[in-house]
């Protein structure tokens, strides 16, 4: 099998660390592996297959300094606008894990268990984008469920873990449990978070919009709908909960076609990469702590609707920094060199 040289931009991160050990982990097809990030982390180690490697600072000419062919991003939308175009100039199939490049009509959304066939648009700029972790687990549940009764519309409300807004907010849960242990909790920094995020629940991920609703739930909005290439409505109640890793959503599906709850778990579990953990007798169900380093989508609580036959709930649980990010990452590159390569 052919073998590529592979950068990661931001390779210091929580995502960039993660698409390292997933790319270990599938054995992915490296002839070169380049880690990148900014000037201030370069120098930096990080492991790949036990081995060592040096963090490089990124710059604009890297990229064809080290003839890359594959261009994992994940440092920030500002980085991608900007240093995204140079890989791909330089002739890297780029893969952003940004909100930058996702509603670019030009430049193809995948998740390659739902729309792998948009992978072959990378060639109009260069680029693929890598969706919203929240999105990417909830198309994943809809897209059997769609293809079997057709889904018309989605309410969807997440329950997502301080590991979706990086490093440093998971240390600011943390640090502010210590704090509260100690006593100490109203001198607890509050900086990534605009309130306490420390046995609290807070109903806001990102800016409001004009509309009412924030950034992070316009991103679900919007990006269900080029993903699944149909014009699904979708309502979306994002909310940051104090969890380290893994996302939960509870998910109301409107269809077109009355639906059961067997039916929906006989779909599910036809679906690529899905779980079905629904015993709810026996307590059994997907939380955040059943998820951690799996690389699968899992949903439970699968019901009907008490007053409408077209109507299911369901609870849907994921790694945000695998499924959610850096998993759908790295498997999207492998099915690009698996449609280059055919």
């Amino acid at each position: 099998m052919r073998r590529f040289n592979v950068a990661v931009v931001g390779a210091t991160g929580a995502v960039g660390e993660e698409m390292l050990r997933v790319m270990e982990e599938v054995d992915f097809p490296v002839a070169k592996l380049v880690p990148l990030a900014s000037k201030r982390s370069a120098g930096k180690e990080v492991t790949f297959k036990n081995k060592t490697y040096i963090v490089q600072e990124l710059t604009e000419d890297i990229f064809e300094k080290e003839d890359i062919e594959i261009a994992l991003f994940s440092a920030g939308g500002s980085i991608s606008a900007h240093f995204a175009p140079f890989a791909a100039e330089a002739g890297a199939v780029v893969i952003d894990n940004t909100s930058h490049f996702r509603m670019d009509p030009d430049i193809p959304l995948v998740v390659p268990e739902v729309n792998p066939q948009d992978i072959a648009a990378w060639k109009n700029r260069g680029i693929i984008a890598n969706p919203n972790c929240s999105t990417i687990q909830m198309v994943q549940a809809l897209k059997p469920l769609d293809d079997a009764f057709g889904v018309q519309r989605v309410d969807v409300a997440t329950y997502q873990a301080t590991s979706g807004a990086g490093k440093s907010a998971m240390d600011e849960m943390v640090n502010q449990m210590k704090d509260f242990f100690n006593f100490k909790l109203d001198e607890s920094p509050k900086e990534k978070f605009p309130h306490q995020i420390a046995l609290n629940v807070i109903p806001q991920i990102d800016k409001f919009m004009d509309n009412g609703y924030t950034k992070e739930e316009m991103k679900m909005v919007n990006e269900t709908k080029k993903i699944m290439h149909k014009n699904i409505e979708v309502s979306a109640t994002c909310v940051r909960v104090p969890v380290l890793r893994g996302h939960s959503e509870a998910v109301t599906v409107w269809f077109e076609k009355e639906i059961t709850p067997e039916a929906a778990r006989e779909a599910l579990y036809n679906g690529k990469n899905i779980i079905v953990m629904d015993e709810p007798e026996k307590s059994v169900y997907p939380m955040p702590i059943n998820v951690v380093d799996k690389d699968e989508t899992y949903v439970g609580r699968i019901r009907k609707d008490i007053y409408r036959d077209n109507v299911l709930h369901m609870w849907v649980v994921a790694d945000n920094l695998r499924v959610g990010a850096a998993t759908n990452a790295v498997r999207i590159a492998l099915k690009w060199i698996e449609m280059e390569n055919a």
